[in-house]
Protein backbone atom coordinates (compact mmCIF):
# COMPACT_ATOMS: atom_id res chain seq x y z
CA UNK A 1 0.00 0.00 0.00
CA UNK A 2 1.31 3.22 -1.14
CA UNK A 3 2.12 6.69 1.56
CA UNK A 4 1.40 10.30 0.64
CA UNK A 5 5.07 10.59 1.78
CA UNK A 6 6.00 7.89 -1.85
CA UNK A 7 7.17 9.67 -5.06
CA UNK A 8 5.03 8.89 -7.69
CA UNK A 9 7.18 7.85 -10.67
CA UNK A 10 7.04 10.29 -13.34
CA UNK A 11 5.68 8.47 -16.49
CA UNK A 12 8.40 7.89 -19.71
CA UNK A 13 8.29 7.47 -22.92
CA UNK A 14 8.96 4.31 -24.97
CA UNK A 15 13.14 5.63 -24.96
CA UNK A 16 12.61 5.51 -20.93
CA UNK A 17 12.58 9.39 -20.84
CA UNK A 18 11.02 11.51 -18.81
CA UNK A 19 8.93 14.42 -20.36
CA UNK A 20 11.36 16.93 -17.94
CA UNK A 21 14.65 15.05 -19.03
CA UNK A 22 13.89 14.96 -22.47
CA UNK A 23 13.43 19.24 -22.01
CA UNK A 24 16.78 19.20 -20.22
CA UNK A 25 18.70 17.20 -22.70
CA UNK A 26 17.14 19.64 -25.80
CA UNK A 27 18.43 22.37 -24.12
CA UNK A 28 21.65 20.94 -24.43
CA UNK A 29 20.84 19.94 -28.01
CA UNK A 30 19.53 23.79 -28.66
CA UNK A 31 22.07 25.41 -27.75
CA UNK A 32 24.42 23.38 -29.67
CA UNK A 33 22.06 24.42 -32.70
CA UNK A 34 22.09 28.05 -31.71
CA UNK A 35 26.03 27.85 -31.74
CA UNK A 36 26.02 27.50 -35.49
CA UNK A 37 22.51 29.01 -36.55
CA UNK A 38 23.55 32.86 -34.56
CA UNK A 39 27.28 32.23 -36.02
CA UNK A 40 26.53 32.84 -39.63
CA UNK A 41 23.76 35.58 -39.08
CA UNK A 42 26.11 37.59 -36.34
CA UNK A 43 29.38 36.98 -39.06
CA UNK A 44 27.47 37.72 -42.14
CA UNK A 45 26.27 41.57 -40.17
CA UNK A 46 29.68 42.36 -38.92
CA UNK A 47 31.68 41.07 -41.61
CA UNK A 48 32.53 43.98 -43.57
CA UNK A 49 33.76 45.88 -40.60
CA UNK A 50 35.83 42.74 -40.03
CA UNK A 51 37.42 42.89 -43.64
CA UNK A 52 37.95 46.93 -42.97
CA UNK A 53 39.84 45.97 -39.69
CA UNK A 54 42.15 43.11 -41.34
CA UNK A 55 42.51 44.77 -44.64
CA UNK A 56 41.14 42.59 -46.41
CA UNK A 57 38.17 43.75 -48.39
CA UNK A 58 38.31 42.20 -51.62
CA UNK A 59 38.76 38.64 -49.56
CA UNK A 60 35.97 38.58 -47.39
CA UNK A 61 33.65 36.08 -49.57
CA UNK A 62 36.65 33.46 -49.20
CA UNK A 63 35.74 33.27 -45.35
CA UNK A 64 31.96 33.06 -46.09
CA UNK A 65 33.03 30.24 -48.38
CA UNK A 66 35.28 28.29 -46.43
CA UNK A 67 33.66 27.81 -43.66
CA UNK A 68 30.54 27.04 -46.08
CA UNK A 69 32.44 24.00 -47.83
CA UNK A 70 33.64 22.68 -44.64
CA UNK A 71 29.93 22.72 -43.07
CA UNK A 72 27.98 21.23 -45.76
CA UNK A 73 30.98 18.50 -46.56
CA UNK A 74 31.15 17.78 -42.63
CA UNK A 75 27.36 16.91 -42.28
CA UNK A 76 26.73 13.63 -43.83
CA UNK A 77 29.68 12.59 -42.33
CA UNK A 78 28.81 12.97 -38.88
CA UNK A 79 25.80 11.81 -39.79
CA UNK A 80 27.29 8.46 -41.26
CA UNK A 81 29.90 7.75 -38.64
CA UNK A 82 27.13 8.45 -35.60
CA UNK A 83 25.32 5.69 -37.33
CA UNK A 84 28.37 3.53 -37.12
CA UNK A 85 30.07 4.51 -33.19
CA UNK A 86 26.93 6.68 -31.27
CA UNK A 87 25.78 10.40 -31.74
CA UNK A 88 27.15 11.88 -28.35
CA UNK A 89 30.78 11.24 -28.91
CA UNK A 90 30.51 12.73 -32.20
CA UNK A 91 27.95 15.76 -30.86
CA UNK A 92 30.65 16.76 -27.76
CA UNK A 93 33.50 16.65 -30.79
CA UNK A 94 31.24 18.81 -33.15
CA UNK A 95 30.62 21.33 -30.32
CA UNK A 96 34.33 21.20 -29.11
CA UNK A 97 35.60 21.79 -32.48
CA UNK A 98 33.51 24.58 -33.28
CA UNK A 99 34.33 26.42 -29.92
CA UNK A 100 37.98 25.66 -30.96
CA UNK A 101 37.85 27.30 -34.32
CA UNK A 102 35.69 30.56 -32.77
CA UNK A 103 38.70 31.06 -30.29
CA UNK A 104 41.07 30.53 -33.38
CA UNK A 105 39.00 33.27 -35.24
CA UNK A 106 39.09 35.90 -32.83
CA UNK A 107 42.66 35.77 -32.90
CA UNK A 108 43.49 36.28 -36.60
CA UNK A 109 45.57 38.50 -38.15
CA UNK A 110 44.87 38.42 -41.48
CA UNK A 111 41.34 38.04 -43.58
CA UNK A 112 43.21 34.66 -44.65
CA UNK A 113 43.93 33.51 -41.44
CA UNK A 114 40.33 33.87 -40.76
CA UNK A 115 39.50 31.87 -43.80
CA UNK A 116 41.06 29.13 -42.47
CA UNK A 117 40.12 29.43 -39.16
CA UNK A 118 36.26 29.66 -40.55
CA UNK A 119 37.00 26.58 -42.16
CA UNK A 120 38.02 24.62 -39.11
CA UNK A 121 35.40 25.88 -37.47
CA UNK A 122 32.91 24.92 -40.30
CA UNK A 123 33.75 21.04 -39.85
CA UNK A 124 32.38 21.49 -36.14
CA UNK A 125 29.17 23.44 -37.44
CA UNK A 126 28.33 20.62 -39.70
CA UNK A 127 27.41 18.21 -37.22
CA UNK A 128 25.83 20.43 -34.50
CA UNK A 129 22.16 20.86 -36.42
CA UNK A 130 22.17 17.40 -37.88
CA UNK A 131 23.22 15.65 -34.56
CA UNK A 132 20.65 17.81 -32.83
CA UNK A 133 17.71 16.32 -34.85
CA UNK A 134 19.28 12.96 -34.94
CA UNK A 135 19.38 12.52 -31.03
CA UNK A 136 16.04 13.65 -30.91
CA UNK A 137 15.05 10.65 -33.51
CA UNK A 138 16.73 8.33 -31.26
CA UNK A 139 14.80 9.51 -27.85
CA UNK A 140 11.30 10.64 -28.56
CA UNK A 141 8.66 8.57 -31.42
CA UNK A 142 8.19 10.61 -34.16
CA UNK A 143 4.45 11.21 -33.09
CA UNK A 144 5.90 12.51 -29.50
CA UNK A 145 8.83 14.37 -32.07
CA UNK A 146 6.27 16.84 -33.58
CA UNK A 147 6.03 18.27 -30.21
CA UNK A 148 9.24 19.10 -29.88
CA UNK A 149 10.94 19.77 -33.19
CA UNK A 150 9.16 23.03 -33.00
CA UNK A 151 11.95 24.46 -30.59
CA UNK A 152 14.54 23.70 -32.80
CA UNK A 153 13.27 26.01 -35.80
CA UNK A 154 12.89 28.70 -33.56
CA UNK A 155 16.59 28.70 -32.98
CA UNK A 156 16.93 29.43 -36.86
CA UNK A 157 14.32 32.29 -36.71
CA UNK A 158 15.56 33.45 -33.48
CA UNK A 159 19.13 33.75 -35.16
CA UNK A 160 17.68 35.95 -37.64
CA UNK A 161 16.60 38.33 -35.43
CA UNK A 162 18.93 38.68 -32.36
CA UNK A 163 22.05 37.62 -35.12
CA UNK A 164 22.08 41.18 -36.78
CA UNK A 165 21.63 42.98 -33.83
CA UNK A 166 24.38 40.94 -31.69
CA UNK A 167 26.56 41.10 -34.77
CA UNK A 168 26.04 45.40 -34.97
CA UNK A 169 26.58 46.16 -31.88
CA UNK A 170 29.15 43.87 -31.54
CA UNK A 171 31.31 45.28 -34.57
CA UNK A 172 30.26 48.94 -33.94
CA UNK A 173 31.89 48.77 -30.34
CA UNK A 174 35.79 49.96 -30.76
CA UNK A 175 36.78 47.70 -27.46
CA UNK A 176 34.96 45.46 -25.12
CA UNK A 177 36.66 44.19 -22.23
CA UNK A 178 40.14 45.07 -23.70
CA UNK A 179 39.46 43.20 -26.78
CA UNK A 180 38.67 44.46 -30.25
CA UNK A 181 34.62 44.64 -30.67
CA UNK A 182 34.80 42.54 -33.96
CA UNK A 183 36.76 39.81 -31.79
CA UNK A 184 33.59 39.13 -29.44
CA UNK A 185 31.91 38.20 -32.49
CA UNK A 186 33.28 34.87 -32.25
CA UNK A 187 34.76 35.23 -28.35
CA UNK A 188 30.39 34.91 -27.55
CA UNK A 189 30.72 31.02 -28.76
CA UNK A 190 32.94 30.24 -26.51
CA UNK A 191 31.02 30.49 -22.98
CA UNK A 192 28.08 29.14 -25.02
CA UNK A 193 29.84 26.44 -26.61
CA UNK A 194 31.37 25.18 -22.77
CA UNK A 195 27.60 25.66 -21.45
CA UNK A 196 26.17 22.91 -24.26
CA UNK A 197 29.33 20.80 -23.57
CA UNK A 198 28.66 20.71 -20.05
CA UNK A 199 24.52 20.33 -20.86
CA UNK A 200 25.03 17.48 -23.01
CA UNK A 201 27.88 15.61 -20.68
CA UNK A 202 25.72 15.33 -17.74
CA UNK A 203 22.24 15.00 -18.93
CA UNK A 204 22.63 13.05 -22.53
CA UNK A 205 22.30 9.50 -21.28
CA UNK A 206 22.24 7.18 -24.86
CA UNK A 207 22.47 3.58 -24.38
CA UNK A 208 25.95 2.41 -25.79
CA UNK A 209 25.74 0.41 -29.35
CA UNK A 210 28.30 -2.21 -30.74
CA UNK A 211 30.89 -0.59 -32.87
CA UNK A 212 30.66 -2.03 -36.62
CA UNK A 213 33.20 -3.17 -38.35
CA UNK A 214 32.33 -1.48 -41.71
CA UNK A 215 35.66 0.98 -43.33
CA UNK A 216 34.70 4.36 -43.23
CA UNK A 217 34.00 5.56 -46.78
CA UNK A 218 37.02 7.70 -47.44
CA UNK A 219 36.76 7.38 -51.41
CA UNK A 220 33.48 8.52 -51.13
CA UNK A 221 34.20 11.78 -49.11
CA UNK A 222 37.25 12.04 -51.41
CA UNK A 223 34.88 12.18 -54.63
CA UNK A 224 32.13 14.47 -52.75
CA UNK A 225 34.64 16.92 -52.04
CA UNK A 226 36.01 16.81 -55.74
CA UNK A 227 32.15 17.45 -56.76
CA UNK A 228 31.45 19.82 -53.56
CA UNK A 229 33.73 22.29 -53.37
CA UNK A 230 34.07 23.42 -56.72
CA UNK A 231 30.45 24.02 -56.83
CA UNK A 232 30.09 25.79 -53.71
CA UNK A 233 33.34 28.16 -54.48
CA UNK A 234 31.37 29.30 -57.89
CA UNK A 235 28.06 29.56 -56.59
CA UNK A 236 29.87 32.25 -54.10
CA UNK A 237 31.97 33.90 -56.46
CA UNK A 238 30.56 33.30 -60.30
CA UNK A 239 28.60 36.51 -59.67
CA UNK A 240 31.90 38.53 -59.46
CA UNK A 241 33.89 35.98 -61.66
CA UNK A 242 31.02 35.75 -64.42
CA UNK A 243 28.56 32.63 -64.70
CA UNK A 244 30.54 32.11 -67.79
CA UNK A 245 34.11 32.86 -67.39
CA UNK A 246 36.68 30.55 -67.73
CA UNK A 247 37.17 30.26 -63.69
CA UNK A 248 33.18 29.51 -63.87
CA UNK A 249 33.30 26.65 -66.15
CA UNK A 250 36.05 25.09 -64.61
CA UNK A 251 34.64 24.95 -61.52
CA UNK A 252 31.69 23.43 -63.30
CA UNK A 253 33.65 20.61 -64.63
CA UNK A 254 35.28 19.72 -61.96
CA UNK A 255 31.94 19.49 -59.64
CA UNK A 256 30.30 17.59 -62.53
CA UNK A 257 33.30 14.86 -62.76
CA UNK A 258 33.39 14.99 -58.76
CA UNK A 259 29.77 14.60 -59.07
CA UNK A 260 29.64 11.52 -60.98
CA UNK A 261 32.66 9.88 -59.51
CA UNK A 262 30.86 10.41 -56.15
CA UNK A 263 27.54 8.31 -57.23
CA UNK A 264 29.78 5.28 -58.56
CA UNK A 265 31.86 5.48 -55.31
CA UNK A 266 28.79 5.01 -53.64
CA UNK A 267 27.02 2.61 -56.06
CA UNK A 268 30.02 0.35 -55.23
CA UNK A 269 30.17 0.92 -51.53
CA UNK A 270 26.50 -0.61 -50.91
CA UNK A 271 26.23 -0.10 -47.31
CA UNK A 272 29.68 1.08 -46.57
CA UNK A 273 28.31 4.62 -48.53
CA UNK A 274 28.54 7.76 -47.03
CA UNK A 275 25.09 8.17 -47.87
CA UNK A 276 23.83 4.69 -49.30
CA UNK A 277 22.36 5.12 -52.77
CA UNK A 278 19.65 2.39 -51.32
CA UNK A 279 17.92 5.23 -50.09
CA UNK A 280 16.94 6.60 -52.91
CA UNK A 281 15.29 3.44 -53.86
CA UNK A 282 12.86 4.79 -50.73
CA UNK A 283 10.26 6.83 -53.11
CA UNK A 284 8.92 9.45 -49.93
CA UNK A 285 12.54 9.40 -48.82
CA UNK A 286 13.72 10.41 -52.56
CA UNK A 287 11.29 13.01 -53.40
CA UNK A 288 11.17 14.64 -49.73
CA UNK A 289 15.20 15.04 -50.29
CA UNK A 290 13.94 16.72 -53.89
CA UNK A 291 11.49 18.66 -51.84
CA UNK A 292 14.05 19.86 -49.29
CA UNK A 293 16.60 21.32 -52.14
CA UNK A 294 14.02 23.38 -53.73
CA UNK A 295 11.97 24.42 -50.01
CA UNK A 296 16.20 25.59 -49.48
CA UNK A 297 16.26 27.56 -52.24
CA UNK A 298 13.53 29.01 -52.01
CA UNK A 299 13.89 30.00 -48.31
CA UNK A 300 17.55 31.14 -47.93
CA UNK A 301 17.21 32.46 -51.57
CA UNK A 302 14.07 34.79 -50.62
CA UNK A 303 13.87 35.32 -47.25
CA UNK A 304 18.26 35.90 -46.83
CA UNK A 305 17.47 39.27 -49.17
CA UNK A 306 14.81 40.39 -46.78
CA UNK A 307 16.92 42.51 -44.75
CA UNK A 308 18.59 43.90 -47.95
CA UNK A 309 15.09 45.16 -48.65
CA UNK A 310 14.58 46.69 -45.08
CA UNK A 311 18.32 48.49 -45.10
CA UNK A 312 18.14 49.57 -48.44
CA UNK A 313 14.65 50.91 -49.51
CA UNK A 314 13.24 51.13 -45.81
CA UNK A 315 16.59 52.48 -44.43
CA UNK A 316 16.54 50.78 -41.81
CA UNK A 317 20.04 49.95 -39.94
CA UNK A 318 21.53 46.35 -39.53
CA UNK A 319 20.38 45.95 -36.02
CA UNK A 320 16.53 47.43 -36.69
CA UNK A 321 16.57 45.53 -40.22
CA UNK A 322 16.33 42.38 -37.70
CA UNK A 323 14.29 43.63 -35.29
CA UNK A 324 11.81 44.05 -37.97
CA UNK A 325 11.96 40.62 -39.18
CA UNK A 326 10.30 39.61 -35.84
CA UNK A 327 6.60 38.89 -38.25
CA UNK A 328 8.44 36.07 -40.06
CA UNK A 329 9.90 34.48 -37.12
CA UNK A 330 6.50 34.61 -34.84
CA UNK A 331 5.32 33.10 -38.19
CA UNK A 332 7.52 30.50 -38.07
CA UNK A 333 7.26 29.79 -34.51
CA UNK A 334 3.49 29.74 -34.30
CA UNK A 335 3.30 27.74 -37.44
CA UNK A 336 5.59 24.69 -36.01
CA UNK A 337 4.05 25.10 -33.03
CA UNK A 338 0.70 24.46 -34.54
CA UNK A 339 1.34 21.77 -36.88
CA UNK A 340 3.51 19.78 -34.10
CA UNK A 341 0.77 20.26 -31.57
CA UNK A 342 -1.72 18.61 -33.98
CA UNK A 343 0.61 15.85 -35.64
CA UNK A 344 1.40 14.61 -32.01
CA UNK A 345 -2.45 14.57 -31.49
CA UNK A 346 -3.17 13.10 -34.43
CA UNK A 347 -0.24 11.10 -35.96
CA UNK A 348 -1.04 12.41 -39.25
CA UNK A 349 1.49 14.63 -41.37
CA UNK A 350 -0.12 14.62 -45.12
CA UNK A 351 -1.99 17.87 -44.41
CA UNK A 352 0.83 20.29 -43.45
CA UNK A 353 3.39 19.94 -46.46
CA UNK A 354 0.90 21.45 -49.00
CA UNK A 355 -1.21 24.19 -46.29
CA UNK A 356 2.86 25.30 -45.70
CA UNK A 357 3.95 25.30 -49.42
CA UNK A 358 0.77 26.86 -50.61
CA UNK A 359 1.41 30.03 -48.04
CA UNK A 360 4.85 30.33 -48.78
CA UNK A 361 4.29 30.33 -52.38
CA UNK A 362 1.81 33.13 -51.34
CA UNK A 363 4.07 34.93 -48.61
CA UNK A 364 6.85 35.34 -51.79
CA UNK A 365 4.51 36.09 -54.29
CA UNK A 366 2.83 38.88 -52.14
CA UNK A 367 6.29 40.35 -51.35
CA UNK A 368 6.64 40.57 -54.96
CA UNK A 369 4.32 43.65 -54.69
CA UNK A 370 6.67 45.38 -52.26
CA UNK A 371 7.58 49.03 -54.18
CA UNK A 372 9.50 51.84 -52.62
CA UNK A 373 6.56 53.19 -51.41
CA UNK A 374 4.64 50.48 -49.60
CA UNK A 375 4.26 50.93 -46.13
CA UNK A 376 6.55 48.86 -43.45
CA UNK A 377 3.16 47.88 -42.06
CA UNK A 378 2.40 45.78 -45.04
CA UNK A 379 5.41 44.62 -45.83
CA UNK A 380 5.85 42.81 -42.53
CA UNK A 381 2.36 41.27 -43.36
CA UNK A 382 3.35 39.28 -46.07
CA UNK A 383 6.44 38.29 -44.18
CA UNK A 384 4.21 36.67 -41.42
CA UNK A 385 2.34 34.73 -43.84
CA UNK A 386 5.67 33.64 -45.34
CA UNK A 387 7.14 32.51 -41.99
CA UNK A 388 3.75 30.94 -40.95
CA UNK A 389 4.02 29.08 -44.24
CA UNK A 390 7.67 27.88 -43.44
CA UNK A 391 6.70 26.68 -39.82
CA UNK A 392 3.85 24.34 -41.47
CA UNK A 393 6.38 22.88 -43.58
CA UNK A 394 10.20 22.59 -42.29
CA UNK A 395 8.99 20.32 -39.09
CA UNK A 396 6.60 18.30 -40.87
CA UNK A 397 9.22 17.75 -43.82
CA UNK A 398 12.17 16.87 -41.12
CA UNK A 399 9.63 14.32 -39.66
CA UNK A 400 8.93 12.95 -42.64
CA UNK A 401 12.16 12.39 -43.90
CA UNK A 402 13.53 10.37 -40.69
CA UNK A 403 10.20 8.51 -40.38
CA UNK A 404 10.71 7.73 -44.23
CA UNK A 405 13.65 5.33 -44.00
CA UNK A 406 14.49 2.13 -40.64
CA UNK A 407 15.52 3.39 -37.47
CA UNK A 408 19.00 2.40 -37.57
CA UNK A 409 19.50 5.17 -40.77
CA UNK A 410 19.04 7.82 -38.55
CA UNK A 411 21.99 9.41 -38.42
CA UNK A 412 22.58 8.94 -42.14
CA UNK A 413 18.78 10.18 -43.83
CA UNK A 414 19.08 13.01 -40.97
CA UNK A 415 22.24 14.49 -42.22
CA UNK A 416 21.27 13.55 -45.77
CA UNK A 417 18.09 16.02 -45.57
CA UNK A 418 20.25 18.60 -43.72
CA UNK A 419 22.94 18.61 -46.35
CA UNK A 420 20.40 18.67 -49.41
CA UNK A 421 18.19 21.81 -48.15
CA UNK A 422 21.78 23.08 -47.71
CA UNK A 423 22.73 23.07 -50.94
CA UNK A 424 19.46 24.13 -52.36
CA UNK A 425 20.12 27.16 -49.88
CA UNK A 426 23.41 27.89 -51.48
CA UNK A 427 22.17 27.70 -55.00
CA UNK A 428 19.06 30.03 -54.18
CA UNK A 429 21.03 32.70 -52.62
CA UNK A 430 23.67 32.69 -55.25
CA UNK A 431 20.75 32.59 -58.37
CA UNK A 432 18.64 34.93 -56.61
CA UNK A 433 21.10 37.43 -55.64
CA UNK A 434 22.87 37.22 -59.24
CA UNK A 435 19.25 37.94 -60.19
CA UNK A 436 19.24 41.05 -58.36
CA UNK A 437 22.19 42.30 -59.11
CA UNK A 438 21.68 41.93 -62.97
CA UNK A 439 19.06 44.08 -62.60
CA UNK A 440 19.98 46.75 -60.63
CA UNK A 441 21.36 49.02 -62.65
CA UNK A 442 18.74 48.78 -65.02
CA UNK A 443 16.10 49.39 -63.45
CA UNK A 444 17.97 52.25 -61.34
CA UNK A 445 18.55 53.92 -64.60
CA UNK A 446 15.21 53.33 -65.62
CA UNK A 447 13.56 55.13 -62.57
CA UNK A 448 16.34 57.93 -62.80
CA UNK A 449 15.32 58.59 -66.36
CA UNK A 450 11.50 58.88 -65.15
CA UNK A 451 12.39 61.28 -62.36
CA UNK A 452 14.61 63.85 -63.96
CA UNK A 453 10.70 64.97 -65.59
CA UNK A 454 9.88 65.67 -62.38
CA UNK A 455 10.67 69.56 -60.92
CA UNK A 456 11.11 68.62 -57.60
CA UNK A 457 13.96 65.75 -58.55
CA UNK A 458 15.45 68.56 -61.42
CA UNK A 459 15.73 71.24 -57.97
CA UNK A 460 17.44 68.59 -55.85
CA UNK A 461 19.84 67.79 -58.80
CA UNK A 462 20.93 71.58 -58.30
CA UNK A 463 20.70 71.62 -54.70
CA UNK A 464 23.25 68.58 -54.32
CA UNK A 465 25.23 70.24 -57.12
CA UNK A 466 26.19 72.81 -54.49
CA UNK A 467 25.56 70.52 -51.56
CA UNK A 468 27.92 70.10 -48.65
CA UNK A 469 26.92 66.46 -48.27
CA UNK A 470 29.68 65.28 -50.33
CA UNK A 471 27.69 61.74 -51.29
CA UNK A 472 24.89 64.63 -52.56
CA UNK A 473 27.85 66.37 -54.34
CA UNK A 474 28.93 63.41 -56.10
CA UNK A 475 25.93 61.69 -57.17
CA UNK A 476 24.10 65.30 -58.23
CA UNK A 477 27.30 66.00 -60.26
CA UNK A 478 26.99 62.42 -61.44
CA UNK A 479 23.55 62.95 -63.06
CA UNK A 480 24.06 66.40 -64.35
CA UNK A 481 27.13 64.99 -66.71
CA UNK A 482 24.97 62.15 -67.21
CA UNK A 483 27.62 59.42 -66.10
CA UNK A 484 26.50 55.77 -66.37
CA UNK A 485 28.37 54.62 -63.42
CA UNK A 486 25.97 57.05 -60.63
CA UNK A 487 23.43 54.21 -61.18
CA UNK A 488 26.10 51.24 -60.77
CA UNK A 489 27.27 53.03 -57.47
CA UNK A 490 24.73 51.30 -55.35
CA UNK A 491 26.32 47.75 -56.30
CA UNK A 492 29.67 48.46 -54.49
CA UNK A 493 28.39 50.50 -51.52
CA UNK A 494 24.35 50.34 -50.34
CA UNK A 495 25.02 52.65 -47.66
CA UNK A 496 24.93 55.69 -49.98
CA UNK A 497 21.18 55.59 -50.42
CA UNK A 498 20.53 56.37 -46.56
CA UNK A 499 23.47 59.55 -47.19
CA UNK A 500 21.49 60.44 -50.40
CA UNK A 501 18.96 63.40 -49.79
CA UNK A 502 15.55 61.84 -49.59
CA UNK A 503 14.26 62.93 -53.09
CA UNK A 504 17.55 62.14 -54.23
CA UNK A 505 17.32 58.63 -53.06
CA UNK A 506 14.11 57.58 -54.02
CA UNK A 507 14.83 56.34 -57.55
CA UNK A 508 17.49 54.32 -55.87
CA UNK A 509 15.35 53.11 -53.88
CA UNK A 510 12.44 52.68 -56.52
CA UNK A 511 15.28 50.70 -58.85
CA UNK A 512 16.66 48.34 -55.74
CA UNK A 513 12.85 47.48 -54.92
CA UNK A 514 11.85 46.66 -58.01
CA UNK A 515 14.91 44.28 -58.51
CA UNK A 516 14.02 42.78 -55.35
CA UNK A 517 10.26 42.32 -56.93
CA UNK A 518 11.97 40.16 -59.82
CA UNK A 519 13.79 38.31 -56.93
CA UNK A 520 10.66 37.56 -54.97
CA UNK A 521 8.82 36.32 -58.49
CA UNK A 522 11.59 34.28 -58.43
CA UNK A 523 11.50 32.35 -55.24
CA UNK A 524 7.90 32.44 -56.26
CA UNK A 525 8.42 30.11 -58.66
CA UNK A 526 10.50 27.92 -57.31
CA UNK A 527 8.30 27.97 -53.80
CA UNK A 528 5.63 27.01 -56.57
CA UNK A 529 7.61 23.57 -58.00
CA UNK A 530 7.77 23.08 -54.07
CA UNK A 531 4.18 23.45 -53.62
CA UNK A 532 3.27 20.97 -56.52
CA UNK A 533 6.01 18.55 -55.67
CA UNK A 534 4.00 17.88 -51.92
CA UNK A 535 1.21 17.00 -53.28
CA UNK A 536 2.71 13.69 -55.34
CA UNK A 537 4.31 13.10 -51.60
CA UNK A 538 2.70 9.61 -50.16
CA UNK A 539 2.07 9.97 -46.23
CA UNK A 540 4.18 7.08 -44.34
CA UNK A 541 2.42 6.54 -41.40
CA UNK A 542 4.60 7.17 -38.54
CA UNK A 543 6.58 4.95 -35.97
CA UNK A 544 5.44 4.78 -32.42
CA UNK A 545 8.83 4.04 -31.30
CA UNK A 546 11.68 6.20 -31.16
CA UNK A 547 15.08 5.17 -32.87
CA UNK A 548 16.83 3.73 -29.37
CA UNK A 549 13.43 1.42 -28.79
CA UNK A 550 13.02 0.57 -32.43
CA UNK A 551 16.78 -0.94 -32.20
CA UNK A 552 16.17 -2.34 -29.10
CA UNK A 553 12.69 -4.27 -30.55
CA UNK A 554 14.79 -5.40 -33.67
CA UNK A 555 17.40 -6.54 -31.88
CA UNK A 556 15.00 -8.49 -29.66
CA UNK A 557 13.63 -9.93 -32.55
CA UNK A 558 16.52 -11.27 -34.18
CA UNK A 559 17.63 -13.18 -31.03
CA UNK A 560 13.79 -14.48 -30.52
CA UNK A 561 14.36 -15.64 -34.40
CA UNK A 562 17.72 -17.66 -33.48
CA UNK A 563 16.26 -19.79 -30.67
Amino acid sequence: MTTQAEAVEPETNSAGFTHKQILVIMSGLIMGMLLAALDQTIVSTSIRTIADELQGYSAQAWVTTAYLITSTLATPLYGKLSDMYGRKPFYLAAITIFVIGSLACSMATSMYELAAFRAFQGLGAGGLMSLALTIMGDIVSPRERARYQGYFLAVFGTSSVVGPVVGGILSGTNEILGVTGWRWVFLVNVPVGIIALAVVTRVLKLPKRPATKVPIDWMGISALAVGLVPLLVVAEQGREWGWTSGHSILCYVLGAVGVLSFIAVEAKQGDAALIPLRMFRNSTFALGVVISVVVGAAMFGGITLLPQYLQVVQGASPTKAGLLMLPLVAGMMSGSILAGQLIARTGRYKFFPPVGAALLTSGLFLLHFVSADTGLWIVMIFMAITGFGLGNLMQPLTLALQNALPPKDMGVSTAAATFFRQIGGTLGVAVFLSVLFTQLAPNITSSLESAAAQPAFVQAIKDGVNSDNPVDKQVATGLVHKDPAVAGQVLNDSSVVQKLDPTLAHPFKEGFAKSMDRVFMSATVVALLGFILVLFWKEVPLRAAGGIQARKEAIEEADAATV
